[in-house]
């Protein structure tokens, strides 16, 4: 019983309370020592029963699920899952979750509640247990950065960098993007995220960073300064046109578990671009990537992996290193500059 993940549910809703117990419940190595209709009954129930994990609702009555994210965050930090809805408002307050702290997020079914659960079993599961062993990290809702230092030495607008994000990866792409330049090498990203959520989350980004940042669409060319995040649930690759790149969606299959996938991205980087591509596998669960960096690095692109010290969780950069798909890993803080380094025109290859 020690061992087991100790899991607080907390939603207004009697049959989402019912719904997650029960699921979380049957699986062996989790217990589920209470369920709260409120933050008031699940602050004291936190004093008093110590989870491991909070799932926590988004929309809340007497105070809503934001609000007691952040006193949990200021005075008792623990991991906490947000349930959220997949509607343009859920989006912008699982993205705030996200920001100030809250580890993954839960997305409620649109239509049939208890069957829309239990197709996501697995997925709860695993990712309340993947929450009880991330590392919690306290933040703040967004706020405009300081202007990115000027870099120079960017002649050729062949440079591109793909950045593969899961878990963690909303508050790590902040910390990289707005560590560019208004004149950085064209970026491509793939997270880990559902449809919709990540239209939000561009235009987010786009508010902090110096560089232009928008969700990607079909046949877009691609361009210095700017930033394309994969649509959620299409997968983004990017194929060479003559002198330009551009970017393709599709609807393919789920590749190693997921749409949009970070493999899918970096292996048509690594066809298109080869060498004057830049590959960086960032905190997420699962290997998704590890394999698609591998072959950029073959193609002889540089190729950086997030240090496991400042990884929400330590997964795809830790599988990408086992196949040494990476040359080196750094703080969060530093990639940036890394990738800046990498795309000089003074950078040196060893």
């Amino acid at each position: 019983m020690g061992d087991k993940v100790r899991v607080l549910v907390v939603d207004d809703s009697a049959l989402m309370r019912q719904l997650l117990s029960t699921m979380m419940a049957s699986d062996a190595d989790i217990e589920v020592v209470g369920a709260a209709p409120d933050p008031l009954v699940a602050r004291q129930m936190i004093k008093k029963l110590n989870p491991d994990v909070v799932t926590l609702d988004v929309e809340m009555p007497n105070m809503d699920g934001i609000s007691f994210l952040e006193k949990i965050m200021k005075l008792r930090p623990m991991p906490v899952l947000m349930i959220s809805s997949l509607t343009q408002q859920g989006a912008e307050a699982t993205l705030q979750a996200l920001e100030i702290g809250a580890v993954d997020y839960i997305a409620k079914p649109k239509v049939d509640l208890q069957q829309g659960l239990a197709e996501k079993r697995a997925e709860i599961v695993e990712k309340v247990k993947i929450a009880a062993k991330a590392r919690v990290r306290i933040g703040t809702r967004s706020a405009p950065r300081p202007s990115a230092p000027v870099r120079t030495g960017f002649s050729t607008t062949e440079r591109i960098v793909a950045i593969g994000a899961s878990t963690g990866g909303v508050e790590a792409l902040r910390e990289v993007l707005c560590g560019l330049p208004a004149d950085s090498p064209a970026v491509v990203v793939t997270q880990h995220m559902p449809a919709g959520f990540t239209t939000r989350f561009a235009e987010r980004l786009d508010t902090l960073a110096q560089v232009t940042v928008q969700e990607a669409a079909d046949g877009q060319r691609i361009l210095p300064g700017h930033v394309y995040i994969a649509p959620g649930n299409r997968h983004l690759e990017v194929t060479r046109t003559g002198a330009n790149y551009t970017c393709h969606l599709h609807d393919g299959a789920a590749v190693s578990g997921h749409r949009p996938s970070v493999d899918v991205l970096f292996r048509s980087v690594a066809a298109s671009a080869g060498a004057n591509a830049v590959g960086v596998i960032l905190t997420g669960m699962g290997k998704d990537g590890a394999e698609g960096l591998k072959q950029m690095r073959a193609a002889g692109a540089a190729t950086l992996g997030q240090n496991e010290a400042t990884c929400i969780v330590y997964g795809m950069p830790k599988a990408a290193a086992a196949l040494g798909a990476t040359e080196t890993e750094l703080p969060i803080e530093k990639i940036a500059g890394a990738i800046l380094d990498r795309c000089s025109d003074r950078h040196v290859r060893i």
